[in-house]
């Protein structure tokens, strides 16, 4: 066993220097953003869902703020060159697209919802952004929107809408597993539930996407 070495005093500004100098990096350390991905226009699209009037009159209180949030995050979209998609839910009168077994689609058309509403014209549609139908919670069940979105050469999405349990949850599962990239934009979706709401964000979305405020998105748009 070799002999134990024999160390001087330690000085104290030295030590103190060091103190300071770790605690300095560690406060840098902590003060950097998660990483955001860079965007690339030509391969990036907004996809709007849910923004219609029959889902907004059901949460007057917040409506004025969300559309007045995602109307910003489209005019940015749309000065940076990055695709505008419009998605909705809609049935015919009847609901002849609801099955007796799904149990979301019954107590929509009990409340009669989604047969002539519209998406709320505050966010300027344009007439070259598409607009995607879908009879089911998810904007890519039974719609041509992943192939629409992979014959243009989109990879990344910026994913809004409302609810957060309904449209957003059900779309961001399947677009994750179709492999885009995602961003979801947590000013520009609403759910009544708000503890599930932060949950989800800091959860599921915050796994499967890139978190961001509007003003981050914004900026990743100027």
């Amino acid at each position: 066993m070799p002999p134990p070495v024999e160390r001087g005093p330690v000085d104290s500004a030295d030590h103190q220097q060091g103190m300071e100098s770790a605690a300095d990096a560690h406060s840098v350390t902590m003060q950097i953003p998660a990483m955001v991905p860079e965007i690339v226009p030509a391969q990036a699209a907004l996809v709007v869902m849910h923004y219609q009037t029959d889902i907004l009159a059901l949460f007057p209180s917040v409506a004025p703020t969300l559309l007045s949030n995602t109307r910003k995050l489209c005019d940015a979209a749309r000065a940076k060159g990055v695709s505008v998609y419009f998605a909705k839910i809609h049935f015919r009168p009847g609901y002849p697209e609801v099955s007796p077994l799904n149990r979301n689609g019954q107590g929509i058309k009990q409340l009669g919802l989604f047969i002539d509403d519209q998406i709320s014209p505050e966010l300027g549609q344009q007439a070259n952004e598409p607009l995607i139908i879908a009879h089911r919670a998810s904007v890519f069940f039974g719609t041509d929107l992943q192939v629409r979105l992979s014959a243009q050469g989109i990879n990344t999405l910026f994913m809004v809408g409302i609810a957060s349990t309904g449209v957003v949850l059900s779309s961001v599962a399947y677009a994750s597993d179709a492999d885009f990239r995602l961003i979801t934009v947590k000013d520009c979706c609403y759910d009544p539930d708000q503890v599930v709401h932060d949950h989800l964000f800091s959860t599921a979305f915050d796994s499967r996407t890139t978190v961001l405020s509007l003003a981050d998105a914004l900026r990743l748009l100027a």
